[in-house]
């Protein structure tokens, strides 16, 4: 199993546990980084979280005028390290990818769960998340089921 460094945003933790499925970030990831901001946002930090400060205040205070705090925090961070981001909002992935920095969103990791043989099948996951008000686009279920081989 190949896993990989990644700074997370708050929005793949909070979609995860409201499905029971944090297991597969601690699966995929090594190590899992997550900003102050996105540890507080989400109310705890699960031990396999390791909780990094960004040292770029200035780009962080930048950041913060145009996405939330703890997006400003994660963009930072991923930038400082050179790392994936985890982040699903638009805008914040918008702003990472201008920034050189590499994103993939929960649909993603779930994508690539299956791929690693950690979930049987992606629809039912995707169907969980949007029972519990976690949005996906019909263009992204349709890529992500597409890629997971779950469609004729």
């Amino acid at each position: 199993m190949v896993r990989i460094p990644a700074v997370l945003d708050c929005a793949c933790l909070i979609g995860l546990e409201r499905i029971g499925r944090l297991d597969l970030l601690s699966a995929l990831l090594e190590p899992v980084i997550a900003p102050p901001a996105v540890v507080q946002e989400f109310g705890s930090r699960p031990d396999w979280i390791t909780e990094v400060t960004p040292s770029d205040r200035g780009m962080v205070a930048a950041l913060r005028l145009i996405v939330d705090p703890g997006e400003a925090e994660a963009i930072t961070l991923a930038y400082e390290k050179g790392v994936r981001l985890i982040i699903d909002d638009l805008k914040g992935r918008l702003v990472a990818q201008r920034l050189g920095i590499a994103v993939t969103g929960t649909v993603g990791l779930i994508v690539k769960a299956k791929a690693q043989g950690l979930v049987v099948a992606v629809t039912p996951l995707l169907d969980a998340l949007e029972a519990r008000q976690f949005r996906i686009s019909n263009t992204l279920r349709a890529e992500a089921l597409r890629l997971a081989g779950e469609v004729g």
